[in-house]
C-alpha cells in the first residue's frame, strides 16, 4: 500500500497547492500565538483563539460543530464553534460515533454560542471533550494527518520529533513522521529535510490515539491545529489538516494473552529503564557496564543497549545531524520499551543531547519506569581524557556534528539520579543508582 495513499473514497490524486488566503491565515495564526506567549494552552484556549482568528464569520459556511462541555442532569451543554442559521437534527457524537435526532436550544441567559441538547440518551454516552457534529456532514477520527504546516520556532522542524499537538478535538503528543516538502510563497513544494523559522511544509503527523478534525475545511476550527514544543510547551507551529492517510484505520494494537505484568512476576522484578545521558567520554560506557554486571550478580535480569553498539546494526543507516540523531533516539526508545515489556531492567547508555527526546522517551515508556541518569562530566575533562580521539577529530574539523564542539548538549534540568562525573568513582556512581534503586523498590 502507498505510505500516503488517502482514506477510501478519497481521491488519490495530489492536492492542488494550498490558496494564497489560507497561507496568510496560516501566518496570522502564528502572529497571534507568538504575541501571545502562553505555554500549553487547553482545547478550550485553542478554540477560542480559532474564533478570534476567524471573526470574519466563515465558520457559518462550515458544517455544524459542537464541543461537549459539561453534562449535568441529564442535559448536555455544548459550544458551537462552526454552522450556519439551520440547525440540523440529525447528529453524530465523536469519538463514540453515535447518532442522535436531538433538538437544540439556546437558552437567552448564555452566551450566543452556548446550547443545550436536552437528550438522556446522548447524556449517557457524551464526555466533556467529544464533539457534536451534523450527521449529514460528519467530522472523521484519524491518527495519521497529511498536513500543511507552518513554523515559527527558532528550532528547527525536524523529522522523528515529537511534539503536544492541539485541536478543538482533542490534545495528544504526535510525532512528525515525513516532511514531504517545503512550499515556496506561492505554494509549490520543494524539496526539505527540516523546516527553519517561518517556513511552510507538507508535513505528516503520527499520533497513538485518534484525533477528530475535518478535512480541508478550512472555515472549521476542526481542520486546524496547534503544535507545542513537548518539553518547553511553547507554540511552534501552526497546521492545517488536508486529509487522513489510508494506514491510520488500518492498524489495529494486537492482544495477547500474556502481558508486561506476568512477564515481571515470572522474572521476580519490577522493570524499568535507566537512561543514561552526558558528554562523549562522561563515563557512561563505564558506569553502565558496571551496573549491570552487579545488578546480574544480584540475580537481576538485565539488558544493556549502547550507543556504539546500536549503529552498527539497527542505527547504521543514521549520521549525526540533529534529525538522524532525533531517530537515532526514538528507534532506540522503542526498542527500550519493547525490552520493558518483557520485564527486563533496560540501560540505556547515550548521549542524547536533546531534552525534547528525552521526555518523549519517558513518556513513551511510562514516568513511573523511566529514569534518567545524569553522567554530569564536565565538557574540558571529557575532552581531556578522549579516548578514542574524537574530540581532537572534531576540533580538526575532521568529525561534524560533534556534540559539544559543533552541535548542542542540552542539559537535564531536573534529573532522577545525578552523577558527579569529575567527583566520584564508577564504584560510587554505581552505588548511587543502585540506592536510587533501592528506595523505589527495584533493587
Amino acid at each position: 500500500m502507498p505510505h500516503d495513499e488517502r482514506r477510501p473514497g478519497g481521491s488519490s490524486m495530489t492536492p492542488p497547492p494550498p490558496s494564497r488566503s489560507l497561507l496568510q491565515r496560516m501566518r496570522k495564526l502564528a502572529r497571534m500565538l507568538e504575541a501571545k506567549s502562553e505555554r500549553r494552552l487547553s482545547v478550550a484556549q485553542w478554540c477560542g483563539l480559532l474564533g478570534e482568528a476567524f471573526r470574519d464569520g466563515r465558520t457559518t459556511a462550515a458544517p455544524w460543530r459542537c464541543l461537549v462541555e459539561a453534562i449535568e442532569d441529564g442535559e448536555v451543554r455544548v459550544k458551537k464553534i462552526a454552522g450556519g442559521e439551520a440547525v440540523p437534527e440529525r447528529w453524530l457524537l465523536l469519538p463514540a460515533e453515535r447518532e442522535f435526532t436531538i433538538q437544540v436550544e439556546t437558552p437567552e441567559s448564555r452566551e450566543e454560542t452556548t446550547l443545550l441538547a436536552n437528550a438522556p440518551a446522548l447524556a449517557q454516552a457524551a464526555r466533556p471533550g467529544d464533539v457534536l457534529g451534523d450527521a449529514a456532514e460528519p467530522a472523521a477520527v484519524a491518527n495519521v494527518l497529511s498536513t500543511i504546516l507552518h513554523w515559527f520556532s527558532d528550532q528547527p522542524l525536524l523529522p522523528g520529533r515529537t511534539y503536544r499537538v492541539v485541536g478543538c478535538g482533542g490534545e495528544r503528543p504526535a510525532l512528525v513522521g515525513k516532511l514531504k516538502g517545503r512550499l515556496d510563497p506561492e505554494g509549490l513544494s520543494l524539496a526539505a529535510a527540516r523546516l527553519e523559522k517561518g517556513e511552510t511544509g507538507v508535513v505528516e503527523l503520527e499520533m497513538d490515539a485518534p484525533i477528530i478534525f475535518d478535512a480541508a475545511l478550512p472555515e472549521s476550527p476542526l481542520s486546524w491545529l496547534l503544535l507545542e514544543d513537548a518539553h518547553s510547551g511553547l507554540p511552534v507551529g501552526v497546521a492545517f489538516i488536508r486529509f487522513a492517510l489510508r494506514r491510520a484505520g488500518n492498524v489495529a494494537w494486537q492482544e495477547t494473552d500474556i502481558d508486561a505484568a506476568a512477564r515481571a512476576r515470572a522474572l521476580g522484578q519490577r522493570p524499568c529503564v535507566l537512561w543514561f545521558t552526558g558528554y562523549s567520554g562522561s563515563g557512561k560506557s563505564t558506569v553502565a557496564s558496571l551496573l549491570e554486571r552487579r545488578l546480574h550478580e544480584m540475580g537481576r535480569h538485565t539488558y544493556l543497549l549502547d550507543g556504539d553498539n546500536i549503529r552498527h546494526g539497527l542505527c547504521r543507516d543514521l549520521g549525526f545531524s540533529d534529525a538522524d540523531r532525533v531517530e537515532n533516539m526514538r528507534r532506540v526508545a522503542e526498542v527500550a520499551r519493547l525490552f520493558v515489556d518483557a520485564g527486563l531492567i533496560v540501560i540505556v547508555s547515550f548521549i542524547s543531547p536533546f531534552a525534547s527526546e528525552r521526555a518523549w522517551a519517558r513518556n513513551l515508556i511510562g514516568a513511573d519506569r523511566f529514569f534518567e541518569v545524569f553522567v554530569d562530566t564536565p565538557l574540558e575533562i571529557c575532552e581531556a581524557r578522549d579516548i578514542k580521539g574524537l574530540y581532537a577529530k572534531a576540533r580538526a574539523g575532521k568529525i561534524r556534528n560533534f556534540t559539544g564542539i559543533d552541535s548542542p548538549y542540552e542539559r537535564p534540568q531536573a534529573p532522577d539520579i545525578h552523577l558527579r562525573g569529575n567527583e566520584q568513582s564508577p564504584e560510587e556512581m554505581v552505588e548511587t543508582i543502585l540506592q536510587h534503586l533501592r528506595r523505589e523498590g527495584l533493587a
